[in-house]
């Protein structure tokens, strides 16, 4: 006699792989309870063995949302229960997502982007002194760093400095003895720590 055998790739296609095949059964075996009342209970035992799949996820405050989404997103959206969340639309998981606006502002120089731009504006509106010079210092260096990324070549502080003059419109008073810190510096990779052994 001729032994048939159940491979994966002549099964059903899983909807949530992560799950396993075990659970999409459970899932499959839950349509099929004509008893409202069992299906309740057996819908939940379910949701039980899915969040026991994955114990590290239970403190997020939407876990238990998302198990019954993941429920009715392997039941084809078919399976009528008494959900403690509002079952979600089947339209909402194949519609595709709103197109992101992108930024039509023109930046000037790319290798220091929009947000270091932004950054300088912002630089711009303090009226405390002290508290300027050192925004200034640390946007400065940023600008330095973020030069010898994109370019890894000698950044010369003069035409940073120039960029940062040109990109506030002037009005950042940087002093005449200002001084960046050194290309090495700004680019030495953090040291690990060392624990001690106890």
């Amino acid at each position: 006699m001729e032994k048939i055998f159940d491979y994966n790739t002549t099964r059903k296609k899983l909807v949530l792989p992560e799950y396993g095949r075990n659970i999409q059964n459970m899932v499959d075996i839950l349509l099929s309870i004509e008893d409202r009342d069992e299906r309740n209970k057996a819908a939940k035992t379910v949701i039980s063995v899915m969040g026991n799949m994955n114990p590290h996820l239970r403190d997020i405050s939407d876990f238990k949302h998302k198990l019954w989404d993941h429920l009715a997103l392997m039941a084809d959206f078919k399976l009528d229960i008494d959900s403690p969340f509002q079952i979600p639309e089947k339209t909402s998981f194949t519609s595709k997502p709103k197109l992101v606006p992108y930024i039509k502002n023109k930046i000037k120089y790319l290798h220091y982007g929009r947000v270091l731009e932004l950054m300088i504006e912002k630089a711009c509106e303090i009226e405390d002194q002290e508290e300027k010079e050192y925004l200034i210092t640390l946007i400065a260096n940023h600008m330095k760093k973020s030069y010898l990324l994109w370019n890894r070549s000698m950044a010369h502080d003069s035409a940073i400095l120039k960029d940062l003059k040109e990109l506030s419109h002037g009005k950042l008073d940087i002093p005449a003895d200002f001084q960046l810190t050194d290309s090495k510096e700004l680019l030495a990779k953090p040291r690990k720590r060392k624990h001690k052994k106890k």
